[in-house]
Order: structure tokens, then sequence, then C-alpha cells
């Protein structure tokens, strides 16, 4: 491998820049993060992450270290405006398919801590502080330059450029790139409250479905909560954070004296936007994070579909500067990502639009297809995953129906192993991976490893009881004996016999020695 002379520049050092820096170190490529603020930023923002999402910290290396913090959530309520639960969506917070508890909830400064921490520990990433981003000029050798705290200019030689600069990117607009607009313009005002004691309170999401004020209450983690009010379009934002409209707001929740005894660590005004980049590279640089698309919190994965960014583009990129991969292959990022993140845009306007009763003349409409939705037995178990299934593509291999594993995460299991229990990623390393059911056959057992390709028999290992169905027990029911995996986990192909496994193979050599045309497997 040989590491390139020049740096990846990541511009933004917020959770999904540090996560790319992180990602692209464990490649042995070095990255240089500009970041304008001089500390990080203190205060509450992101609170809640899935179990996909917890797998790509896994991959970071901060899963074990974060997990003490985060609070396994157990589902969500709708509540109508009088407080009346309508439904109540359960979550198993047990370990899921992917590891950890399909849902959970955290303080996300709690995650930039672990994060930098882990950053300032590897000699691969340097991050510098005060340091505003004057100029990015695109193409296949990208330059960056910024003025630091002093007002000195200087400039960085990139090998590639990662713009995660936020909603506002100065990457974005230096570039010239454009937004499509979805045309969802909310105010919303959020209230984040540390209390002496915990509240008697359900600790999962409330959603109140009220027609004259749609919010969202929900327990974060110990003693920390947050309340999320839509505001209306002719109200006065100064009025409704005063003391006392705060405190009639909070009141179906806290006393007066509770609230007066607890700390108010931040309310802020947030205008809620659905928008995604139109594209999102130009050459060498690429936007990922709110650069590129920002969506309404009513599914959960605004902080999450930024990590899934950083870990879908830093692993192909780190194939391309290592010189095992095409440069082509970096078109497959937007080409996964983009779609993927329209439609979780697209699910949250749904989903918002139905839960918080609109504003305009159909929300009593909307509210009563929802009350009676929610008479409908079994509706709970009919809610989709927030996140969809990648399309098919040069790095996901589709044919017909039995290939339903392809463009998905495959599950991860707990293992019992001779050092303890351990998830199936530890065993995988960090590049692609070939699962099978059995052994491989004679003439094709020395290719994996030939071709730097982990191997694992899933019928050998032994799995932790759960009440999720083993990796064999999923790839026997689709009809699968093996499975190609991405270093990001997703099944790039699948074959259904012993005999079909060379074509795996043959899949992914063509990965890293062609440009990615579509042939079929």
């Amino acid at each position: 491998m040989t590491t390139p002379i020049d740096p990846v520049v990541i511009i933004g050092a917020g959770p999904v820049g540090v996560a790319c820096a992180l990602l692209l170190a464990q490649r042995g490529i070095a990255s240089v993060i500009l970041e304008r603020h001089r500390e990080p930023y203190a205060l509450p923002r992101a609170v809640h992450l899935d179990d996909e999402v917890f797998r790509i910290l896994q991959a970071i290396g901060i899963a074990d270290e974060f997990a003490p913090k985060t609070r396994p959530m157990p589902g969500m309520r709708l509540v109508d405006g009088r407080g009346r639960v309508m439904t109540e969506f359960t979550r198993d917070t047990g370990d899921g398919r992917n590891g950890f508890p399909p849902d959970s909830m955290f303080d996300q400064p709690d995650l930039e801590r672990i994060l930098l921490h882990k950053a300032a520990e590897v000699d691969l990433i340097d991050v510098r502080r005060g340091c505003q981003v004057t100029k990015v000029s695109g193409g296949a050798r990208p330059v960056v330059c910024y003025r630091d705290l002093a007002g000195t200019t200087a400039a960085v030689d990139a090998v590639a450029v990662i713009g995660c600069d936020g909603a506002n990117s100065a990457v974005r607009e230096q570039l010239g790139i454009t937004m499509r607009d979805f045309r969802f313009d909310e105010r919303w005002l959020v209230v984040d409250v540390l209390t002496p004691a915990p509240l008697d309170v359900w600790s999962g999401v409330h959603q109140i479905c009220d027609a004259h004020r749609a919010a969202t209450f929900m327990p974060v983690t110990g003693n920390r909560y947050r309340w999320e009010f839509r505001v209306h379009g002719d109200e006065d934002l100064d009025a409704l954070r005063a003391e006392d409209s705060l405190r009639q707001l909070l009141s179906p929740w806290l006393s007066p004296t509770a609230l007066a005894e607890s700390e108010i660590m931040r309310h802020a005004s947030y205008t809620f936007r659905a928008r995604v980049a139109h594209t999102w590279r130009d050459g060498r640089v690429f936007l990922a994070g709110d650069a590129a698309h920002q969506t309404p919190p009513f599914v959960g994965q605004g902080l999450g579909s930024g990590l899934r960014d950083a870990f879908n583009l830093t692993w192909k990129l780190a194939d391309v500067l290592d010189g095992v991969a095409q440069d082509s292959l970096l078109d497959t990022y937007e080409s996964e990502r983009k779609p993927h993140a329209t439609r979780i845009i697209v699910m949250a306007l749904v989903v918002g639009w139905g839960l918080t009763g609109g504003q305009d003349r159909l929300a009593s409409i909307r509210r009563a297809l929802v009350a009676a939705a929610c008479h409908i037995p079994r509706i709970t178990s009919a809610v989709p995953d927030a996140s969809p299934a990648l399309r098919r593509g040069p790095l996901v291999r589709r044919r017909g129906f039995r290939s339903r594993l392809n463009g998905t995460l495959f599950p991860q299991p707990w293992l019992r192993t001779p050092d303890g229990a351990r998830r199936l990623d530890d065993l995988l390393g960090t590049g692609y991976a070939l699962i099978t059911r059995g052994p491989l056959r004679d003439h094709t057992a020395y290719r994996p490893a030939a071709n730097g390709l982990t191997h694992v028999d899933v019928d050998a290992l032994t799995c932790v009881p759960s009440s999720n169905p083993s990796p064999s027990a999923v790839m026997r029911s689709r009809h699968t004996h093996a499975v190609l995996l991405r270093p990001d986990r997703v099944v790039m192909a699948s074959a259904r016999t012993s005999a079909d496994v060379g074509g795996l193979l043959s899949a992914y050599q063509r990965v890293h020695r062609t440009d990615l045309e579509e042939t079929p497997v």
C-alpha cells in the first residue's frame, strides 16, 4: 500500500468530518481537518441513531466506548392534544440484527468528545482549528486555501477534499453546486433541559399530534430531556422563548417548581428543511453530511445519513488512492448515497405530514387518518425501517427476487470465540469479505486469500443465542450459499450454490481491475 504524499483535506470537524478522517486513517491515508470554530460546540444537537449507524461507529473503533453513554429507545407514542396515547410503536431494546439496539438516544457532545479524543491519538490526522476556508478548487488535484486565527493565509495541496461543513457549506458554494429543494420550511423551537432528578415519564419518544401546536418530547440520556415545538408562521420567536412562554409550553411535563430547579441547557429556533445537492462531486472534491443533504428530523436520520456518507465514501476513496481500484469507483458514492438520502428525506416528509398534523386546511383530515390507522391491528409492525436497501449498480448486483440480500447490510450476530463474545465485523477486518455456508471447494479455497479477501464459513460459527435468526438461517431462507460483502458490510453479490462462488470472486476482481462496467455476475 502506498500512502499519498498529499493528504485528504476534510473541511469541518463535526462528527461526519472526524469520522471520515478516522476511517481513512485505518487505511493509512493521512488527512488534514480544517475547522473554523476554535472549540467544539458543547450544546446538544442530534440525539438519535439507529443500529446501522452504531455499526459504523463500531467500524470507526469507538462503539464500545460510546455505548455506555447511550440509552436504548423503546419506541414512539402518538399522543393527542389532551395527552391521551393514540398508539404506541414499540422497539426491542436488545441487540438487533446489526449487533446493537435498533434505536438509541445519545447526546451529541458525548459522541464528538470520543471522536475527537480518538482522532488526537492518530498521527495521520491533523486537526487545525480557527481556520476559515477561503477557496476550494475542484478537479483532479484540488487546492484548499484558508485563513487562520492570526489572519495568515495558507494553502494545502490535497489528493482529495471532503466538504463536511454543514448546511451553509462554503465548499458547496465555492463549487457553484445548487440544491434540489423539496419546498419544506418549518420553524421549530428546540428546548433542552437538565433536571435534578429523572422525570416520571415513559422513556420513548412522544409525538404530540396537536392541531394547536405539534410537538415532540424525548427523554435523551440521564436527566436530559428535549422538547421540539412547531412555530406558527406569524409567531414572535422572542416572545415564545420568554420565561413565561417556556413555562407554559413545558407545563404538561414540568411544574413551575420543577422547571425552576432545572437547567435550560439551550433553547433555539431551527428551520427544518428538505434539500439535496444536485451533484455531490467535482473531480476529487466531495460533499458529505448536511453539505450534501438536509432532512426534517421526523425519522431521526440527519446525523445518521451523514455518517453513512462517511462510511460509503472513505473505503472507496482509500481503494482508489491505494491504486487497487479505478477512479470511476468514486462515481458510485453519489449514485448510491444520493438516492438513499433522498428516500429518507421523502420518508421524513411523509411521516412529518402525518404525525405533526400540518398547518393547512387538510390538517383535520390527516389527524383523522392517523387516528383511524392507530386502530388497525398490527399497524405498528407495518412501519418500515428508516434505511432502504441500496439500488442496483456496479457495486450492488441484483438477479431477480432471490437476491434480496443484495444491497442490504449483512446481519451481524454476537459470536462465541476463544477470546469471548465478539461481533461478526470484528472478525472481518476493513476490506471485502466472502461469507459462505460451508467450506469452499478445493479449486476455489485458495482464491479469497490470494485476492486479499477474508473468508468466513458461517456454519462453523457459534452464535450467541438471541431472538434474531443466525446469518446461516438468513442465507438459507434466501436460497443463498455465499455472499460477497463490501468493506461497509453491504452485500455486493450473492451465489445460490457452491458452484457459483467463483462468480463472486470474479465480480470482486472486476471491481479492482476495470472501470466498473456493469458486467453480469
